[in-house]
């Protein structure tokens, strides 16, 4: 069902709309949720993932296995992780891509920009009616 007239509901412009994301909105559009004590810490579900988080994979055939993030590929919406890798024909090895919504981000990188972004998130400071009208607004806004 469509719930806003602005943005269409159509499959196909949704899809070239992903696929022809500037990187700005890849950013965000690549975040992982974060672990439970980081939740409970800084009262955030998910954040874009960047280089140098530590994070685990909770789905697919490498479900379980923790790394640091070595790369974010925003061109091709992967990421690949340290120690994530498989051996070519020729015993090479080759880093394996995972999309980030199968990880959980376990220890974030901080920098005042991460921290900045963590204090506009939370949830628990913003207050738990924020942008919620009580029922005096309601009854005021009759008034006129």
């Amino acid at each position: 069902m469509k719930f806003s007239p602005d943005v269409s509901s159509s499959r196909r412009k949704s899809r070239k709309a992903h696929f022809t994301a500037p990187s700005s909105e890849r950013r965000k559009i690549m975040s992982a949720t974060l672990s439970k004590p980081l939740r409970e810490k800084h009262n955030v579900r998910s954040m874009p993932i960047r280089k140098d988080d530590e994070v685990t994979v909770m789905r697919g055939s490498f479900k379980n296995r923790e790394g640091k993030v070595a790369q974010v590929y925003r061109k091709r919406y992967i990421i690949h992780i340290q120690g994530l890798t498989k051996e070519k024909s020729n015993s090479a090895p080759v880093q394996i891509g995972v999309h980030p919504s199968i990880v959980r981000i376990t220890k974030l990188k901080m920098d005042k920009d991460r921290k900045a972004i963590l204090d506009r998130k939370n949830r628990a400071a913003s207050g738990k009616g924020a942008g919620k009208f009580t029922d005096a607004d309601v009854g005021m806004a009759q008034v006129d």
